[in-house]
């Protein structure tokens, strides 16, 4: 019995240890530092391309380039500083050789937190927007102009910063990086409540509503939907898809900053949803890619445009076939040589009747060979005729 107990309590130290084991910077070091880095690397440099096409795609693309669809750009925004910063720090804290650093961990958990909560208003934002493209009257989507638009994301931002400010000033609720949790269940409720909940809720609630009343009105056999309409009722499931990721890929990590009970589980749970968490910033671009036709073909053109484009074309206006202008313009490159332009009245005047002459220069003492004809001198001076 004495060597059954003792056993028990050696497998708890050695769970203790390993529980204790854990970084809140580069995750477990139990893990190899290279497949660590290269799994961060990995997840930064998808998030921050995938993110900076996203944004493009909503500013180039012309059925993208709306003023709801600033809310889009702006979970974006948010996904880019967690994959570009957050993410990247943890790579080069590993590529440094460490296993932990507090001032980044600090820098880490306020952007998470910040960003966490931009994307949860931001979400609520576009389910509002949507109702009232699909669902209101033309009448009263023109009253969300783009200053309006632009006030409400400078409003999430400062909202966010402030709640999330005051979260480290007051050191309020577990503290990511010294690993200390001790819980303020009357504040996780309230915060909770307000920042994630009640969005949450008032977001299902929109997105349900938007479905039952679009499939009320297809119901009706007059109804005939205008290609502008099935284009948004895309886009609007692929927002509802990009609010269903997002609940998934964050619930676990509310679930342990609002319930204390599940400190018991250890930290390494703890850690770990953490950063499931911000992985979701690197595959919400992904997903607006596969699931909606516009995004893609923005995408696409993105792409060739950075990666495949090896020659640029400049398009030349044509020549109105009218008269010419009439005053003279003479450009002085060389000096001792004049160039005429090709609308010149001085060197029309000296071709009339007679065939336009291209003049071929080629390099050496070959000097200059005119297409059938030889080249052009005054006074032993080549003349350039464009």
């Amino acid at each position: 019995m004495v060597e059954i107990n003792s056993s028990i309590s050696s497998t708890v130290k050695i769970f203790v240890s390993t529980e204790e084991n854990v970084s809140p910077v580069t995750i477990s070091p139990e893990w190899s530092r290279v497949g660590r880095l290269l799994m961060m690397s990995g997840l930064s440099l998808l998030g921050g391309i995938g993110n900076v096409y996203m944004i493009s795609a909503v500013i180039v693309e012309e059925h993208l380039s709306r003023r709801g669809n600033t809310y889009i750009a702006n979970i974006a925004l948010g996904d880019l500083l967690i994959s570009g910063i957050v993410i990247l720090a943890s790579a080069v804290v590993l590529l440094a050789g460490l296993e932990d650093c507090p001032p980044i961990c600090n820098i880490q958990w306020f952007l998470g937190l910040l960003c966490g909560l931009v994307t949860t208003f931001s979400l609520m934002a576009i389910a509002a927007e949507n109702y009232a493209r699909l669902c209101l009257s033309p009448e009263f989507y023109s009253k969300i102009t783009t200053t309006r638009i632009t006030l409400s994301v400078f409003i999430i931002w400062g909202i966010s910063i402030i709640l999330v400010t005051l979260h480290f000033v007051f050191k309020l609720g577990p503290d990511y990086c010294l690993q200390k949790f001790e819980h303020y269940k009357s504040y996780q409720l309230l915060i909770a409540a307000f920042i994630f909940l009640t969005p949450i809720m008032f977001t299902t609630f929109l997105y349900t509503k938007i479905i039952l009343r679009i499939r009320a009105i297809r119901a009706k056999t007059n109804f005939k939907p205008q290609l502008a309409f099935n284009w948004d009722y895309s886009l609007m499931l692929t927002n509802l898809y990009s609010f269903i990721m997002f609940v998934l890929f964050w619930t676990p990590f509310a679930l342990f900053l609002i319930v204390p009970s599940l400190e018991k589980l250890g930290k390494k749970p703890f850690y770990w949803s953490a950063w499931f968490a911000l992985s979701k910033s690197c595959f919400n671009n992904l997903l607006y890619c596969f699931s909606n036709k516009h995004f893609c073909d923005a995408y696409i053109k993105l792409f060739h445009y950075c990666c495949c484009k090896t020659t640029v074309t400049f398009s030349r206006r044509p020549r109105s076939e009218g008269g010419r202008p009439s005053g003279d313009v003479r450009v002085h490159i060389i000096p001792g040589y004049n160039v005429y332009p090709y609308t010149s009245p001085q060197r029309s005047s000296t071709t009339v009747g007679e065939p336009t002459k291209k003049v071929i220069a080629t390099s050496g003492k070959r000097g200059y060979r005119a297409a059938g004809h030889g080249r052009t001198r005054s006074k032993d001076r080549d003349i350039y005729q464009l």
